[in-house]
């Protein structure tokens, strides 16, 4: 969606109004930028281990 269709579905004085909440808002601390930097490179995370009730069955056990 580009600006001027944002601008056409919002209309000026919400737009101005978001703006004007955005400008409020504090910086974000280092640890925060750091924090969500990680989460944004790697949104899944580590995998979690499988448990061994669900482990994959070995390929020789065939």
């Amino acid at each position: 969606m580009t600006r001027e269709q944002r601008l056409a579905i919002l209309g000026p004085k919400t737009v101005a109004a978001i703006k004007a909440r955005v400008a409020l808002a504090p910086e974000p601390t280092d640890e925060l930028v750091d924090r969500l930097r990680r989460i944004m490179t790697n949104p899944g995370g580590e995998p979690a281990p499988r448990p061994a009730s669900i482990a994959r069955p070995a390929a020789d056990a065939a």
